[in-house]
C-alpha cells in the first residue's frame, strides 16, 4: 500500500469521491498543512491554525497509479479557486497536493503542467505541491460522514 494526501474543499465529499476509485482501500478525512498540535475542526474552521481539511489515501498502486489519483483530484474539484470550493470559502478549503516523497511531488508539478496546458480549465490550477506534514485525523463523526448519513452524492 501507498499514500497520497490531498486537499480539495470540504473532506466530506472528497472522501465520499476517493473512496470509489478501484484501488483505494482506505480513506481518512483530517487536518494537514497548519502550524499547531492536534487541531479541532472548531480550531480549524476557525481559521487560526493554518491546517487545511484533508484526506488521507492508502491506495494499492497495482490497481491505480498516483497519476491515476490525481487526475481523479482534478475530477473531484474545481483546482482554480483559490481558498474556495462552491459555498466553503476559507484557507481550509485550499486545494493542495502534500507529497509524501519526491516522485509524488514530480507527479503532481507534471501532472499540474500538463492539465494547465490542456485547456481543461479555463484558469489556471493554483493547487499547492507542499511537503507532507503531520496528518491529523479528523473527529470520529466526520470520518465516512456522508455514508454514515445515507448520502451517495459528494457535496461542493
Amino acid at each position: 500500500m501507498e499514500k497520497a494526501i490531498f486537499a480539495a474543499g470540504c473532506f466530506w465529499g472528497v472522501e465520499l469521491n476517493f473512496s470509489k476509485v478501484d484501488g483505494v482501500k482506505e480513506t481518512r478525512v483530517g487536518y494537514t498543512g497548519g502550524d499547531t498540535t492536534d487541531p479541532t475542526y472548531q480550531e480549524v474552521c476557525g481559521k487560526t491554525t493554518g491546517h487545511a481539511e484533508a484526506i488521507e489515501i492508502l491506495y494499492d498502486p497495482d490497481v491505480v497509479s498516483y497519476d491515476g489519483l490525481l487526475e481523479k483530484l482534478w475530477e473531484f474539484h474545481d483546482p482554480t479557486t483559490l481558498n474556495r470550493q462552491g459555498p466553503d470559502v476559507g484557507t481550509q478549503y485550499r486545494s493542495a497536493i502534500f507529497y509524501v516523497d519526491e516522485a509524488q511531488r514530480s507527479a503532481a508539478e507534471a501532472s499540474i503542467k500538463k492539465t494547465n496546458q490542456s485547456g481543461r480549465f479555463a484558469n489556471p490550477i493554483v493547487t499547492e505541491v507542499t511537503a507532507a506534514q503531520e496528518f491529523w485525523p479528523a473527529e470520529e463523526y466526520h470520518q465516512k460522514y456522508l455514508e454514515k448519513k445515507g448520502i451517495d452524492i459528494a457535496c461542493g
